[in-house]
């Protein structure tokens, strides 16, 4: 007898997705790809600004960006700003499990469809709100992005060389604060809506979000009274036996050789048996062996390293490009690497058993399911082309 194919993780899950540019998208993918039915509805103007982010003459009508972080949801425009949108948006919102939002604190309230009023139409909503400070707080209406939020974290202070911080091209609080944090928050009040009948307002800060996971630059306020100066903590470069080194290419090698076993396999493989002793050291009695192990990595290039390092057990290995990583054998083979439309793109991280991810709609364009959502929610033909000829939708 052959069994019948599993619903995907969340399926019957419905979200309406009200946020813009990378950290909200970003959350509402994740469940999207999970099986969730994502609505993303944007406004009747500008939309989602990350449709147009990076456009040049000549360069398509929607950006890599938005195409990047929007796949499987729908689209709708909606004027929230009209008594007929929020109308629209309250029906919508009754037949909704959970809605994403990225506004300001208060915004969504003032325009009578925040959190109270969603809630007195559905009681077992989960609302979450995603800023970059929160809720309350002295900070709760300042303007911000992730640079601003690492910073505030004591994260920013932490990344770059002794001399100065650096600006990371990875997004920390927007994808670890804005991003997961949220996917965390929304997953846990939805069990417990299944089970108590009641929604929660999830009040995600991005910036509280970074904080809480700052571990290693505590711990050494803790223990030592400061966090450590940059460049000089145990994971922030300050032990050889954690650190990238150069090689005679010009590429780097990262090695986190942090268990002794692997230090001392790495120090045999390098030809200096004499820094065995010298596993975890700091501050200048680091430097030296910084040194040595700098000059034996300067001594071949990244791919012969890569070689040697491949049929070792020590935690070192190349630092690739992204473009090297498509290719890489290891995300290959956990089919990491996913093509839609043209486009070569990140697949979903997670692997669950009897799930097989894949993209089933690219990014929509803008109002793309209008029309289908309403009917969806009971909306008649003649009542859309009212909201249609109105500027409603």
């Amino acid at each position: 007898m052959i069994e019948p194919e599993r619903r995907k993780p969340l399926a019957g899950i419905r979200v309406l997705d009200l946020t813009r540019l990378l950290p909200g998208p970003m959350a509402t993918l994740h469940l999207a790809d999970m099986g969730a039915d994502v609505v993303k509805i944007e406004d009747t103007e500008a939309g989602d600004y990350s449709r147009a982010m990076g456009h040049v003459r000549g360069v398509p009508p929607m950006s890599d960006v938005f195409r990047l972080v929007n796949r499987n949801k729908r689209a709708m425009r909606l004027d929230l700003k009209q008594a007929q949108g929020r109308e629209v948006f309250l029906r919508l919102a009754k037949g909704a499990d959970v809605v994403v939002e990225g506004f300001r604190p208060g915004v969504m309230a003032k325009l009578g469809v925040g959190y109270e009023a969603l809630a007195a139409v559905n009681p077992g909503l989960v609302y979450c709100s995603i800023t970059g400070y929160g809720q309350n707080g002295p900070y709760a209406h300042r303007a911000g992005h992730d640079v601003n939020y690492i910073g505030y974290a004591g994260v920013g202070d932490q990344i770059g060389t002794a001399e100065e911080p650096v600006v990371p091209n990875f997004q920390i609080a927007d994808l670890l604060g804005g991003a997961l944090t949220p996917v965390m928050g929304i997953l846990a009040a939805l069990i417990d809506a299944r089970s108590s009948g009641r929604g929660r307002h999830v009040d995600v800060a991005m910036t509280d979000a970074v904080f809480a996971h700052a571990i290693f630059p505590l711990l050494g306020f803790l223990e030592h009274g400061r966090t450590p100066p940059r460049g000089s903590g145990m994971l922030g470069g300050g032990l050889p036996c954690y650190n990238v080194y150069r090689t005679r290419d010009g590429r780097w090698m990262a090695v986190g050789a942090l268990e002794r076993k692997f230090w001392e396999t790495l120090c045999d493989i390098l030809g200096c048996p004499e820094l065995k002793g010298k596993h975890i050291v700091y501050g200048e009695d680091a430097r030296p062996v910084k040194e040595r192990l700098a000059a034996a990595f300067g001594s071949r290039t990244q791919r012969e390293w890569s070689e040697v390092f491949a049929r070792a057990d020590c935690c070192v290995s190349p630092i690739l490009t992204v473009d090297e990583a498509l290719e890489n054998e290891q995300l290959r083979a956990r089919k990491m690497i996913a093509s839609d439309d043209g486009l070569t793109q990140p697949a979903f991280p997670l692997k669950f058993s009897e799930f097989e991810f894949g993209i089933g709609r690219p990014a929509p364009g803008r109002g793309e399911h209008t029309e289908e959502i309403l009917r969806e929610a009971g909306y008649r033909e003649a009542e859309i082309a009212a909201l249609r000829g109105d500027g409603v939708i």
